[in-house]
């Protein structure tokens, strides 16, 4: 577990930091993304919001090491130590279930922790490591719940749960809360700030729901292919790019709710 800090922004200690230098990803002679600069400090959450196509799920895989990019990824510890690459938690936007497997939430965290067959039952260390995982999150309850009975609330925090067993240097968001009605998007919200806070998560969410981003983010991407602004969330959404790349009678509807 990660100690809370008391300085900087909430209870961030500004000291680690993840740097994402000059990320480049080409497909054939299509550029995707062009010199991507981040630095992400512990503690923050940077949203990044953008058009389709913008890349923006294309970012997170490249930060993952799925796709082939250019670029350095490193990360600063709090004792001023740089390594190659952070512990990466990472949550999808969604996760296909076969709605009559048997399989349990604790047989999925058992399985992503041991090559051992999960049918041969699960030991008690494993099983509290679950329970303590899920209890993160709330969800201490589904342990013994089949997956495919699980809702897509449900679903997504126990994928959250799963993202941060160990605690990451950085976690990875992509559109987590796709198909997920109003108030399980806040509640996801909630809980996501309040593991930043407890544990000085550095998080990278990918959002469309703007007003919520609004809300939770430190620093907002306005990212297509290159980064078009960066900034707070009142420096961002008053830059007119915003206006730019949604729209007006969008970009109001998003961020206030109603069309205007």
């Amino acid at each position: 577990m990660k100690p809370k800090h008391s300085t900087g922004a909430g209870n961030a200690c500004n000291l680690c930091c993840t740097k994402i230098e000059d990320f480049n990803v080409t497909f054939g002679k299509t550029e995707i993304l062009k010199g991507i600069n981040l630095h992400i400090h512990c503690g923050e959450l940077t949203a990044i919001i953008g058009p389709n196509g913008a890349g923006k799920s294309t970012l997170l895989k490249a930060i993952l090491g799925e796709i082939k990019h250019t670029g350095r990824l490193s990360f600063l510890d709090a004792a001023g130590k740089q390594t190659n690459r952070p512990t990466i938690g990472y949550v999808p936007q969604s996760m296909h279930i076969d709605p009559g497997s048997p399989v349990s939430v604790m047989d999925l965290f058992v399985a992503s922790r041991s090559n051992a067959p999960v049918w041969l039952g699960h030991a008690g260390e494993e099983r509290g490591k679950t329970l303590e995982a899920l209890s993160r999150v709330h969800a201490g309850h589904l342990a013994g719940s089949r997956l495919g009975n699980l809702s897509g609330g449900e679903t997504q925090r126990v994928l959250l749960a799963l993202a941060i067993e160990p605690i990451p240097d950085l976690l990875l968001l992509d559109e987590p809360i796709s198909g997920i009605d109003q108030r399980g998007m806040e509640v996801f919200y909630e809980l996501v700030s309040k593991l930043r806070e407890e544990y000085d998560l550095s998080i990278i969410l990918v959002s469309h729901d703007l007003g919520l981003v609004q809300q939770y983010a430190d620093r907002v991407v306005l990212l297509n292919k290159v980064i078009e602004c960066i900034g707070t969330p009142r420096e961002v959404f008053a830059n007119p790019k915003i206006l730019e790349t949604f729209g007006a009678l969008w970009f109001a509807k998003e961020t206030t709710g109603r069309e205007e």
